[in-house]
C-alpha cells in the first residue's frame, strides 16, 4: 500500500484546519455568552482562542512540509506527526472520550502518517541502491580517462 507523504500532510492540514474552525467557533461562542453576562474575554475563551491560532500555524507547517524533497527529512517528519496526533488521539480517548469524531480524525491521520512513514522506509532503501545521474556521468567520465 502506497501512502506519499504528501497525502499525509495534506489530510494533516486538512484536520488541523477542522480543529482550529472548532476552537475558533467555541471561543467566540463563549465571549459573546460572557458579554451578554456582562463580562468580556476570560481565560476560557483566551485559551480556546489560544488552540485555534495553534491549530492554524500546524495547518499552514503541514502545507510547508509538502515541499520537503529529502527522503531521510520527511520521515523524520512523518515520525513527529504519528507521535502528535497520537498522543492527541490517547489525550481525546482519557478526557474527552465523547467526542468521538475528533478521536477518529486524529486516529486516521495518526494511521496513515504511521503507513507513509513505512513506505518512506522502502523508498529510502531503494533510492540507496540506485544511483544518481551525477554519479553515471562522473563513472562514465572516470571509465574514459583510464
Amino acid at each position: 500500500m502506497n501512502i506519499s507523504p504528501k497525502l499525509s500532510h495534506v489530510l494533516s492540514a486538512v484536520i488541523s484546519i477542522v480543529f482550529a474552525i472548532y476552537f475558533f467557533y467555541k471561543g467566540f461562542l463563549a465571549y459573546f455568552i460572557l458579554k451578554e453576562l456582562g463580562g468580556g474575554v476570560d481565560a476560557l475563551v483566551a485559551s480556546r482562542w489560544g488552540l485555534g491560532t495553534a491549530m492554524f500555524i500546524f495547518a499552514c507547517l503541514f502545507f510547508l512540509f509538502i515541499k520537503i524533497k529529502d527522503l531521510k527529512s520527511q520521515r523524520t517528519i512523518l515520525k513527529g506527526v504519528f507521535i502528535g496526533w497520537t498522543s492527541i488521539c490517547l489525550t481525546l480517548i482519557i478526557a474527552i472520550p465523547g467526542s468521538i469524531y475528533f478521536i477518529i480524525l486524529t486516529g486516521l491521520v495518526s494511521i496513515i502518517s504511521f503507513l507513509s512513514s513505512k513506505d518512506l522506509i522502502k523508498k529510502i532503501k531503494e533510492e540507496k541502491e540506485t544511483l544518481t545521474e551525477k554519479e553515471i556521468y562522473l563513472l562514465q567520465r572516470l571509465a574514459n580517462k583510464k
